[in-house]
């Protein structure tokens, strides 16, 4: 995923959950400790860009696979470019924070969220 100043955050989400359609990515105005959930009142509106949501400066190719754990992916998007995101699972119609399975990989958070809906 390429991470650039003019991009918006819902193009951000959007690219994220072609990926992960079970998993969605919210960010916000202030980090958060581990296995610590984001308060709604501080999630950023999806029009902003990334220029806009960030504190560091800095554009490039951010890693994203399959067997990377939330809690890196979070990181990450963090100490790289200064970006406070949360994942979220589907679970039936609702979105849930990952905040208990941030230990989890992204393809493990992403196969539960389908079976979920599966059995729904």
């Amino acid at each position: 995923m390429t991470i650039t100043d003019n991009k918006t955050i819902k193009a951000t989400q959007t690219e994220f959950n072609n990926k992960f359609p079970y998993l969605k990515i919210e960010f916000y105005a202030h980090e958060h400790g581990a296995q610590e959930g984001s308060p709604n009142r501080d999630k950023l509106a999806d029009s902003l860009t990334i220029g806009d949501a960030r504190t560091k400066i800095n554009e490039g190719d951010l890693s994203i696979h399959a067997n990377q754990k939330v809690s890196t992916l979070e990181q990450n998007f963090q100490e790289k470019y200064g970006l406070n995101v949360q994942v979220f699972r589907k679970s039936g119609d609702v979105w849930l924070q990952t905040i208990a399975t941030d230990n989890w990989t992204l393809h493990k958070q992403n196969e539960k969220g389908e079976l979920a809906e599966v059995r729904i």
